[in-house]
């Protein structure tokens, strides 16, 4: 098993590499000069050509362009210096560089905001999980009947509602017309400052998130339980007499959680990626919300610094996945 993590931690290396590299060239080879949203910012939209002129100097995007790409990466491993407008700022390691529109290091906002993507998608998938698995259990143990095609039929139709759509009007009923009891005004405070206000805050969200997702986990866990119920060893162990409970959950269920973790472990690594319609809806400064407004702003550090991070984010959760597999289902053997 370690040689098999090693191998992918490598390989994941290799794609973050690509990935940077290819966000990296297409700023660099994009429509307009990659300077000019630093230009207009400190400028104030008054950007001549010598202004122009002058940012592209001190950003270094007139070098060539994979001596520039070996510096940005090296900022990242070791830190660097930037010069903007004749000020030099020292920018530690993990240095994405300055954003555009504040002029701080990257890490520090990212920093600032992580924690709360992190509690949203936390939550939020906490709530499907323990929603659409049970309920997905449950249908799978009376298939064919009324409630099973009532259950299958109404999450089918929910699921195809827009999730933005859902969200937006979730918040207009429950937060603004109905003022339901315990829910607050949503945004996002410190567990550490107030724990009360962090769960009223994001209480909508995580419903929203944990409704929304409950859909299609109660459909991927009612058809692979259906299938593994319908296993030679599931009969086997009917025949010897076991309880219906433990050939349902302990044989059944354990089966049928491969393929739910799969997607579980690639939902959530997009969910800590940033949760753009959900942040941007309920007013959660987190990482999705900012790379948002750094797209309307053109802040090229933060997009690629956002990008880097949903792709470390994403290789990790599937190298999670891999080694629960082998837990969950003894046939699995990495190597």
């Amino acid at each position: 098993m370690y040689a098999y993590i090693v191998k992918r931690l490598l390989s994941g290396v290799v794609v973050l590499f690509l990935v940077s590299f290819s966000v990296f060239a297409l700023f660099w080879f994009g429509p307009s000069a990659p300077a000019r949203p630093m230009c207009e910012s400190k400028t104030s939209n008054h950007c001549t050509d010598d202004r122009l002129e002058r940012f592209t100097e001190e950003l270094g995007y007139n070098n060539n362009m994979f001596a520039e790409y070996g510096r940005y990466m090296g900022g990242i491993v070791t830190g660097r210096d930037v010069t903007i407008s004749g000020q030099t700022t020292e920018c530690p390691a993990p240095c994405f560089g300055l954003s555009y529109t504040t002029g701080k290091p990257v890490w520090d906002d990212m920093k600032d905001r992580l924690p709360a993507t992190i509690s949203v998608a936390v939550g939020g998938a906490f709530l499907y999980l323990i929603i659409g698995v049970p309920m997905g259990v449950a249908a799978a143990r009376r298939r064919g009947t009324l409630a099973d095609k009532a259950l299958v039929s109404s999450f089918l139709v929910l699921s195809s509602v827009p999730y933005y759509l859902f969200a937006l009007l979730t918040y207009l009923y429950v937060a603004v017309w109905w003022g339901v009891p315990g829910i607050g005004s949503p945004g996002y405070t410190p567990i550490t400052e107030n724990p009360a206000a962090w769960v009223s805050g994001l209480a909508l969200a995580w419903i929203c998130l944990g409704v929304f997702g409950c859909t299609q986990y109660t459909r991927y866990a009612r058809g692979a339980m259906v299938e593994a119920l319908s296993e030679d060893y599931i009969r086997t162990a009917k025949a010897k007499g076991l309880p219906t409970r433990t050939v349902v959950y302990k044989h059944g269920l354990r089966a049928a959680l491969v393929p739910i973790v799969t997607i579980f472990g690639i939902d959530f690594g997009t969910l800590l990626a940033g949760t753009i319609f959900t942040e941007k809806i309920f007013d959660i400064s987190g990482i999705g919300l900012w790379a948002l407004n750094a797209i309307g702003d053109r802040d090229l550090p933060i997009v690629s610094a956002t990008a880097l991070f949903s792709a470390v984010v994403l290789i990790v959760s599937n190298l999670l996945v891999d080694i629960v597999y082998s837990a969950l289902d003894p046939r699995v053997r990495l190597s």
